[in-house]
């Protein structure tokens, strides 16, 4: 608009920029977001993620079945059929670390944002959740759970050889994993990237941590379960986990 516009035109453009600001802001405060959420699964931190962010969203909560494994209904709602997937409009998501980084992107509004000086243990910690400390956390799991759903006559057997997997091959490479994240925390603080609340890190690397601690209590440090005790604290997070239903890694 010109310097020498009329008064009035100048007046009605600024009004006219403040409704449709006002207007888009509202159209994004009704969320189309909808969490696919499965019982004791990754999805339950996206839960705290949104719940952390105030974001409006709607929740579709699918039971496993009894052995364990998520419905047939996910199927319909992605190919793969697995929890967590969301659902944002036309967008359809999964995995546990796209799902952060695109509320975080979309949603977070400044929020959730490593300080400088924690950028790159983000970074890091973000990947390091699904790339290396959860496929040793569902080897600890599958390796317990054989022996048990095996035929009885078998068991004993099958108990000497996933033990011995279990001790010379899951639990050494899982202390020292469990090591790095201790001494991590240790010098971190509260947080995985440090600062004054959680980041993408902490949401990634909760799941995991809940489960160790769980279900391995042993091989966990005092700096981890205190930082897992902290996050249960949250009030966000006992938002989430009121909607999301029973949940066994508490």
């Amino acid at each position: 608009m010109s310097s020498d516009a009329p008064v009035g035109t100048m007046a009605k453009g600024i009004h006219d920029q403040f409704v449709r600001k006002e207007t888009d802001h509202a159209q994004e405060s009704v969320s189309t977001l909808i969490v696919h959420h499965l019982d004791n699964s990754r999805s339950q931190r996206i839960l705290w993620l949104l719940e952390e962010l105030e974001v409006p969203y709607e929740i579709k909560i699918y039971k496993r079945t009894r052995e364990l494994l998520a419905p047939k209904d996910l199927l319909a709602v992605h190919p793969l059929g697995k929890s967590p997937v969301i659902t944002d409009g036309d967008v359809t998501l999964a995995e546990s670390g796209a799902i952060v980084e695109y509320i975080i992107a979309k949603f977070g509004n400044g929020k959730a944002l490593p300080p400088d000086s924690g950028k790159i243990d983000n970074l890091y910690f973000s990947h390091y959740a699904e790339g290396s400390l959860m496929p040793l956390v569902v080897n600890k799991f599958v390796f317990s759970l054989v022996p048990q759903r095996s035929p009885f006559f078998l068991r004993p057997i099958v108990r000497t050889v996933f033990g011995q997997l279990d001790s010379k091959m899951v639990t050494p490479q899982l202390k020292r994993n469990l090591d790095l994240v201790e001494a991590h925390l240790t010098k971190s603080g509260n947080f995985f990237a440090g600062g004054e609340e959680p980041t993408s890190a902490d949401y990634m690397m909760l799941f995991p941590l809940e489960a160790l601690v769980s279900r391995a209590k042993d091989l966990v440090g005092p700096k981890v379960k205190a930082w897992v005790d902290l996050m249960h604290e949250r009030p966000a997070y006992k938002r989430a986990l009121e909607k999301g239903g029973p949940y066994d890694y508490i």
